[in-house]
């Protein structure tokens, strides 16, 4: 017979396990299925590892940079790759460890394998396979495996892979994907990174920290193609700067493998074919969803692009099937995810004021240095919107905490709209953004206008207070620039 639950939700990730708590919140008998780690990619082999080795090279640059700070360095500082690699390693089990705790605690039934499904209704698992190239956290004590399972409300948040272009293909050797440059058996010399998004540009940032020689190759005209035109500009000067080199409006068209290095034929924009020849290669070009062998063709499940089909609350064109998260579409962010999640599981309980997700609230962040976040219109799509507008920026340099730290390089800068005083959009460059960028997301879901943002104060000496300072620049009432 098969075990019967309220809601099932396929996939462990983020989105998948943050539903499944809030499910069983509600009252709901609630199951989880997970083929690999709970977590997912975000807490096992994304987010949170990449921002351990991350974490690593901010402190090898602190070192390298200590007499700045009037301290004395004795001998020379050097990165122990196996040590930085463990350590991300163990951040991302403590993760994984807490996963397992919240699905104890919050009475929600973990199934582990590959779920199908069979019918309206109903699932099939088997035994989950493993992929080489990833080490598995065991499965958790007290978990069912392969059956028959049936829900009433079958949530799909299988999460997506890294995008594979032909000729290009990732072999974990000369080729990496963000798995193996996760855990490099030997540190390269020199690196090729094929794509500026916040993939390419951390894991380039991570690299060149640690002395490797870094280029970057984009098809864009500019780094970091979703932020806004002027903050791309500023970074990639920062990033020239610490040595980076970059090819722009170009694309690799042939790679040539050797014993132990690669070599990048890029075509840039006037036709002109230049080889570029390094250890290793990333491929960072974008990432699809996992949609396959999941018994969506069969059931009719609508698909576009590599990706389900939703509407504003996560429903499917199949009644009683949903999809979350990286697999039904972008922004493809793990915080995008949970909140997707939360909102499908929440109108399918009935719950009050269930508003559908606003894309344009979702921040974004990217962790390299200098950091980079945003959230809402950028300068040139809020013109395209024929919006009439006000910008203003403020300047690290001209914020004493930014000067008292070593970081007064970056900028913050905030639009809107000139009519109304609508706050349309907010982008910053510098240290320790990604954790400001969420005052200017709350502002924006409260609605709030520029004078209620001029009227509230800001603690001295913080990094915020650049954020005043840039809305006030906007009617020209600046006070520190």
């Amino acid at each position: 017979m098969s075990e019967s639950y309220d809601v099932i939700i396929i996939g462990g990730g983020p989105g998948g396990y943050v539903t499944a708590v809030r499910a069983a919140q509600l009252g709901f008998k609630t199951a989880l299925v997970e083929r690999e780690h709970l977590g997912g990619i975000c807490s096992n082999w994304g987010c949170i590892p990449t921002k351990a080795l991350l974490r690593s090279a901010e402190v090898m640059h602190l070192g390298e940079n200590a007499a700045d700070y009037g301290l004395k360095l004795e001998g020379k500082l050097t990165a122990d790759l196996k040590a930085v690699v463990e350590r991300a390693r163990g951040v991302a089990g403590r993760m994984n460890n807490g996963v397992g705790f919240l699905m104890k605690k919050n009475k929600v039934g973990v199934i582990w394998g590959e779920a199908k499904l069979k019918g309206r209704g109903e699932i099939v698992v088997s035994k989950p396979t493993k992929k080489p190239m990833e080490p598995q956290h065991p499965a958790p004590k007290n978990t069912k495996g392969e059956g028959t399972y049936t829900a009433k409300h079958i949530i799909v948040a299988t999460g997506a892979r890294p995008r594979a272009l032909p000729g290009m293909e990732p072999d974990g050797e000369l080729i990496w994907t963000y798995f193996e440059a996760m855990v490099p058996k030997a540190m390269p010399k020199s690196l090729i990174v094929v794509g500026s998004g916040a993939i390419g540009i951390e894991f380039a940032s991570f690299y060149r920290t640690l002395g490797v020689e870094v280029t970057v190759v984009e098809l864009m005209p500019t780094i970091l193609p979703v932020e806004d035109a002027e903050i791309s500009q500023l970074a990639k000067k920062r990033f020239e700067k610490q040595g980076m080199k970059f090819l722009l409006e170009a694309k690799v068209v042939k790679v040539d493998k050797a014993k132990d290095a690669v070599t990048a034929h890029v075509e840039t924009k006037g036709g002109k074919v230049e080889k570029i020849t390094a250890e290793r290669m990333i491929s960072a070009v974008g990432v699809t969803g996992n949609i396959e062998n999941l018994g969506l063709e069969e059931l009719g499940v609508k698909t576009d692009r590599g990706c389900i089909v939703i509407d504003d609350y996560g429903r499917t064109n199949v009644e009683g099937v949903y999809a979350i998260g990286d697999v039904a579409g972008p922004p493809m962010l793990a915080h995008k995810a949970e909140h997707e999640g939360v909102i499908c599981v929440e109108k399918i309980a009935g719950e009050k004021g269930v508003h559908p997700l606003d894309k344009n609230l979702v921040p974004g962040c990217t962790y390299c240095h200098p950091q980079i976040a945003s959230v809402g219109l950028t300068e040139a799509k809020a013109k395209e919107a024929g919006r009439d507008i006000r910008v203003g920026r403020f300047p690290f340099v001209a914020n004493g905490k930014a000067v008292a730290l070593g970081e007064d390089q970056g900028l913050v800068k905030t639009i809107f709209d000139k009519k109304t005083g609508e706050l349309l959009g907010a982008h910053m460059i510098g240290a320790e953004v990604t954790e400001l960028i969420q005052g200017f997301v709350v502002a924006m879901n409260l609605e709030t206008t520029e004078a209620e943002l001029m009227h509230t104060i800001f603690p001295h000496p913080t990094l915020s207070e650049m954020m005043k300072e840039s809305v006030l620049d906007a009617y020209g009432k600046a006070l520190n620039a």
